[in-house]
C-alpha cells in the first residue's frame, strides 16, 4: 500500500514512537491525525506534519471515533497505528505488600483494551475504503514490546498487557482478511525515548550493552521506518516483528 494521499490515525502521536511514526508517514505523503492525551504534544506534531491533532483517551470509544472522523476528513482512512501505552514497575509481592490490583488493571486497560478499541473501530472504517491491489483496503499496526516474550522482574502487568497485544494479532488478521484489512504488531526493544533521559550514565551504558547488533539504543525513527515497510509489503500479515537488535532481556 502506497501511503501517499491516505489518511492515518496514530495514537500516542504526541511523543516518542508515535511522533516519529507520524513524521515518517507525513514525509511519505500521508495525512496524519496524531491522537494523544498530551494536547501540547499532539498539536506540536500536527503542526510539524501538516496533519491534525486529536485529544483523547484510546480507551474511550467516542474519542477514538472522533479522531477517526478527523482522519476521514483528510482522506480515505487506510491506516491506524497504536502507539499509546503506559508502563509501571511493581513486584507481585514486595516490601509494600502485594501488587496493587488497580495498577495492574490500569496498565491492561490502556495497553491492551485501548489497543483493541482502536483496532476494532479503525478496522471498521478501513473496511469501507475502496479495494487496492490484491483487494487490500488498509492496515492496523499495534505496538507490543519484547517484554511480551521475556518480561523482567517487576514487569508482570506491562508484560501481560503487551503479550495480550501479541495474542490478538493473528486472530484479528484472520478475521479481517475477508475485508482486505491487514493486522501487524511491532515489539520494540530498548528505544531512545524521553524516559531514557532520566537514567544515569552508568545505567544507560548498561542498557546500550544489551543489544547484540547494533550495540546501541534504537531510534524512534527506526520504528517509523518499519511502519512504512509494513505498509508497502502486503504479504506481511498476522505477525509480530521484534525491533530489538537481537536483544533478549535478562531477568532483571
Amino acid at each position: 500500500m502506497d501511503v501517499k494521499g491516505i489518511a492515518a490515525l496514530v495514537t500516542g502521536g504526541g511523543s516518542g514512537l508515535g511522533a516519529a511514526t507520524a513524521e515518517a508517514l507525513a514525509a511519505a505523503g500521508a495525512r496524519v491525525v496524531a491522537m494523544d492525551l498530551n494536547e501540547a504534544g499532539a498539536r506540536e506534531v500536527a503542526a510539524r506534519t501538516g496533519g491534525a491533532a486529536a485529544i483523547g483517551d484510546v480507551t474511550d470509544p467516542a474519542a477514538v471515533e472522533a479522531a477517526l472522523d478527523q482522519a476521514a476528513a483528510l482522506g480515505p482512512v487506510r491506516l491506524a497505528v497504536n502507539c499509546a501505552g503506559i508502563a509501571a514497575a511493581a513486584r507481585v509481592f514486595g516490601r509494600g505488600g502485594p501488587h496493587a490490583l488497580e495498577l495492574f488493571a490500569k496498565i491492561v486497560q490502556v495497553n491492551l483494551i485501548g489497543t483493541f478499541n482502536v483496532l476494532r473501530l479503525a478496522a471498521a472504517r478501513i473496511a469501507r475504503a475502496e479495494p487496492l491491489e490484491d483487494g487490500e483496503r488498509g492496515l492496523v499496526v499495534s505496538t507490543a514490546s519484547i517484554a511480551a516474550f521475556d518480561g523482567q522482574i517487576g514487569q508482570c502487568a506491562y508484560a501481560a498487557s503487551k503479550a495480550g497485544v501479541v495474542g490478538l494479532t493473528l486472530p484479528a488478521a484472520r478475521e479481517l482478511a475477508r475485508s482486505g484489512v491487514r493486522v501487524m504488531t511491532i515489539a520494540p526493544g530498548l528505544i531512545e525515548t524521553p524516559m531514557m533521559g532520566v537514567l544515569s550514565a552508568e545505567a544507560r551504558a548498561a542498557l546500550e550493552a544489551l543489544p547484540l547488533f547494533p550495540k546501541r539504543l534504537g531510534q524512534p525513527a527506526e520504528f517509523g521506518a518499519l511502519v512504512l515497510a509494513l505498509c508497502t509489503n502486503r504479504l506481511l500479515n498476522g505477525e509480530t516483528i521484534r525491533l530489538d537488535g537481537a536483544l533478549r532481556l535478562p531477568p532483571q
